[in-house]
């Protein structure tokens, strides 16, 4: 389900859910000269969201949070949705925006790309439809990489830097467990890193889209794959042990998502996934039970 599908109009009010998203495979295949790598990854969307009030008004641009962390200037990607959404407009306008943020931050989810995404989604619906699908995904793409998958969101293939992308067959529903250890990752180091350290993992992203393109649950816990990880998980073995433990908890597969340092387990049992988000739950705060959108 697109984003924009999702979203209720109540007069000048839109409310509009940003999901989670996760990587079943990720792929570095070259370093550009931009400095940014091109990828291929299979990105899927789970059932964890933050929950985005936009109210339409008549100048300006407020952000409030239920996080006293999160900025709220210009800083924060929703307040750079709007000036990019009202320049690329040339509509004279303004928005107030609550964020509530379930998703952790800088986590490999694209919990902030969500936020923009939909706060570029309720202000195009609030302001009759300005933009194309296309224009919105332009417009994303200029705020972050993951910005247009989070607008379109479902199971797709990304290339590029991650702004080029193909829908692929819906995966089936399956019981998904987030856990976020309480350590901050620098994306960009991790790329750095990576372009300098031996490869060690090389994801078959073709046997990952046969696995979804027949549905197999099993084939598709069995190509989960992320070359990042190798690197993430040498600057922080902890990741490495909650994978590990998950697996031993019956999680048939277990992958950091992006850079990290979320690790998310596929169940094919409630119990075993329940007893292992339970035990997980006496370790850190950000453990999450879900499933697959």
């Amino acid at each position: 389900m697109k984003l924009s599908e999702d979203i209720v109009l109540t007069g000048k009010r839109a409310m509009a859910r940003s999901y989670a998203k996760i990587n079943l495979t990720l792929d570095i295949l070259s370093k550009r000269s931009d400095g940014y790598h091109n990828i291929e990854t299979v990105m899927q969307t789970v059932n964890l969201s933050d929950l985005v009030i936009v109210d339409r008004c008549d100048s300006g641009i407020k952000i409030t949070t239920n996080k006293k962390y999160l900025p709220t200037n210009n800083k924060n990607i929703a307040y750079a949705a709007c000036t990019e959404f009202f320049a690329r407009t040339g509509i004279r306008g303004g928005a107030r925006i609550f964020i509530h943020k379930n998703i952790p931050v800088a986590a490999g989810l694209a919990g902030g790309s969500g936020n923009g995404a939909a706060t570029l989604a309720s202000l195009n619906m609030l302001y009759s439809n300005p933009l194309t699908e296309a224009e919105l995904c332009e417009v994303g793409l200029s705020l972050g990489a993951d910005v247009p998958y989070c607008l379109t969101g479902g199971t797709q293939l990304a290339g590029g830097i991650g702004e080029r992308l193909e829908a692929l067959k819906p995966m089936k529903s399956c019981i998904v467990l987030l856990v976020t250890p309480p350590i901050s990752i620098s994306t960009a180091r991790i790329y750095t890193d990576y372009d300098s350290v031996d490869k060690t993992i090389f994801p078959d992203t073709a046997a990952m889209l046969n696995a979804i393109e027949k549905g197999d649950f099993y084939d598709i816990c069995k190509n989960l794959s992320n070359t990042l990880e190798s690197v993430t998980v040498k600057q922080n073995p902890v990741i490495g042990g909650i994978k590990q433990k998950m697996i031993n908890n019956g999680a048939v597969g277990a992958i950091m998502s992006g850079s990290g340092p979320t690790v998310f387990g596929f169940f094919d049992d409630f119990k075993k996934a329940k007893a292992s988000h339970d035990s997980f739950s006496l370790m850190y705060k950000d453990v999450f039970l879900t499933t697959v959108r």
